[in-house]
């Protein structure tokens, strides 16, 4: 075009139909896996005029795309030495189902899943986040799988969530003179004291004196996992007599719960502290805080990670498990997720402490919660339990996973079923396979937001509201929202969008922390850059009042183009017209600010309705 022509038409015609089905059948077909992607480097700031077509995604990398289009030819009804024409559409990658998904995975690794091979089996068959469980094996084994799994999310150049799993307290009983420990009958009076001598049919050691000044006459406890049930009939210096209300074995080292009672001790453990100091120094993008009793346990971690994060660490989120009753205690839950920032429903605690009918009433509770507050939700324990020995689940514990997605968790984990079950990618596939047919159920998106919160009274929430309603009425393809941290990407899923949340942020933790939360697409960013962009036109968000920074307020598009290209390299788009409706603040660099709405054609911000401005 000349100065005389500032817009040229897009010369390209509408997408064959057999193009467009080979497309998503490429997308959408649960056997394929996608390939690592190649970063989409160009600064053409339109749509190229030239009558000759673009260059193919299949170039060499010597001969990179100066467009977001590749050409694929027209089926031609001539012959096959006649004239073709060609069509321009999405350069595609090729990508798996787990892509076609909203609810998140966690999968815990362990022997079964140690090597890089599995942990990227594991994360073809659909694990968003990893999960080291720190109750187990050495920390240096810790940090070779944390590696691992940054070399496997470098070769997809997608971002992958690593959580360090704390072992909290143990409580247990002493020791037995019987090796095999004792039975104890119905109706019997049984002791617990401080004494060190090993037990019998009468007493045992319990190590634990906060535990014996916690209980009251009528407070029951329960040992191994519920297995026996006790309940104080007396209580003096140092002991508690207790009637045996269901009887059966107990023997050395047993666990001790304690569902009446809030023990005034810590929930980190010496070994907890020294682990948790290591998670820093290795950088963990979750931290998971077992035995939460009240607020103050997670205040108490907050400032441990402020003293002990080393400089220039990224600080990672905290992850309360919610495994007792008095969380439920006055408002307590609310207290608890309003300070952390993610809950883990860790149904294995709480269903013993708690009455079983209780514990999907309570795991309803905990979601519903959590989402009002804009905190990720994870259902963890048992979930595919009897996939740690078969191939296949029963049909109860496939609907306990339906149930959790439909009761509108962020995601869901996986526990001995990844770590030493003999299936473990059987397993991550399974639970992939049920949220992609739960997802497809009309019935989901009524339930799901049958209890959406209602938006703040914030310029942020409103622009996020507008952003939805937007997205629905132009049956935009996804929403992009450009943040720092995350927040404003938090308070766009909370209310849970028709369409995916496309995340671009210049921090690699915080695409890796986004991976946990349903419906967001993180983009794993070049280092410093909102996207992938050529290093001289790359801006230094890290420092807004720079003039670059200045320059860049100025240059939106240039963060639009990019939002293109992440939106083109995560398959969300798929044909030059495909919308996009993108959020920012301006000016960038403002933790929580969320200003602009901008609608966006996947051609580019240069584009619209198939015409392009030339620059």
């Amino acid at each position: 075009p000349t100065d005389q022509q500032p817009h040229a038409p897009m010369t390209p015609a509408p997408v064959p139909a057999l193009v467009a089905s080979l497309l998503l059948a490429a997308a959408c077909s649960p056997s394929s896996a996608f390939s690592p992607p190649t970063p989409l480097v160009t600064k053409s700031r339109s749509l190229s005029s030239s009558s000759s077509p673009p260059p193919s995604s299949s170039s060499s990398s010597s001969s990179r795309s100066s467009s977001l289009f590749a050409t694929v030819e027209k089926p031609s009804t001539s012959s096959p030495s006649g004239p073709s024409s060609a069509a321009t559409v999405a350069a595609v990658p090729k990508l798996a189902q787990r892509w076609r998904k909203s609810t998140k995975q966690l999968a815990t690794l362990g022997p079964a899943s140690s090597t890089k091979e599995m942990i990227e089996k594991l994360f073809l068959a659909g694990a968003d986040v990893f999960r080291l469980n720190f109750s187990h094996g050495s920390q240096e084994q810790k940090l070779e799988l944390l590696q691992l799994i940054r070399e496997v999310e470098e070769k997809y150049s997608h971002p992958i969530a690593v959580l360090g799993d704390l072992q909290g307290p143990k409580l247990r009983v002493g020791e037995f003179s019987n090796p095999n420990g004792e039975y104890l009958e119905q109706g019997a009076t049984f002791r617990l004291d401080l004494d060190e001598a090993k037990g019998d049919g009468r007493r045992v050691q319990l190590p634990h004196p906060e535990i014996i000044e916690a209980s009251e006459v009528g407070h029951v406890l329960l040992v191994d996992d519920g297995k026996v049930k006790l309940t104080v009939s007396k209580k003096g210096e140092g002991y508690l007599d207790c009637t045996v209300e269901v009887g059966g074995k107990i023997s050395n080292r047993k666990g001790v719960n304690t569902p009446d009672s809030v023990l005034e001790i810590s929930p980190l453990t010496p070994k907890d502290r020294s682990d948790l100091e290591y998670m820093l120094g290795i950088g963990v993008d979750w931290v998971a805080l077992s035995f939460v009793q009240r607020p103050g346990d997670i205040e108490e971690i907050r400032s441990l990670i402020d003293e002990k994060l080393p400089p220039g660490q990224f600080k990672p989120s905290v992850m309360a498990k919610i495994e007792k009753p008095s969380c439920f205690q006055g408002d307590s839950l609310e207290r608890i997720v309003e300070l952390c920032d993610g809950i883990m429903v860790a149904r294995g605690d709480l269903g013993v402490e708690c009455a079983p009918e209780d514990v999907p009433l309570l795991q309803k509770e905990i979601i519903d919660t959590s989402r009002s507050m804009g905190k990720p939700v994870v259902v963890a324990t048992q979930m595919l339990e009897s996939m740690i020995e078969s191939p296949t689940p029963t049909r109860a514990e496939a609907s306990d996973v339906a149930t959790a997605i439909y009761d509108g968790a962020d995601a869901i984990m996986l526990s001995a079923e990844s770590a030493a079950g003999k299936y473990p990618e059987e397993s991550v596939a399974m639970q992939q396979r049920i949220i992609n047919r739960v997802e497809s159920d009309p019935h989901y998106k009524k339930m799901l937001h049958q209890n959406d919160p209602d938006p703040d009274a914030t310029p942020t929430d409103a622009i996020i509201v507008a952003a939805r309603q937007i997205a629905r009425t132009i049956r935009a393809k996804a929403i992009v929202t450009f943040t720092l941290r995350g927040s404003t990407v938090l308070r766009a899923t909370k209310a849970r969008p028709s369409v995916p949340i496309l995340a671009i942020t210049p921090f690699k933790e915080t695409s890796r922390q986004l991976a946990m939360s349903w419906g967001v697409y993180p983009e794993l960013p070049s280092s410093g850059s909102y996207g992938y962009i050529e290093e001289e036109d790359m801006f230094d968000y890290d420092s807004p009042m720079t003039l670059e920074m200045e320059e860049a307020n100025d240059d939106f598009d240039m963060v639009l183009r990019n939002a293109c290209r992440a939106a083109l390299k995560k398959g969300l788009v798929s044909d030059p017209n495909d919308l996009l409706v993108v959020t920012a603040g301006i000016p960038f660099g403002t933790p929580g600010a969320a200003n602009v709405i901008r609608v966006v054609p996947a051609a580019g911000p240069s584009c619209w309705d198939g015409v392009c401005r030339a620059d």
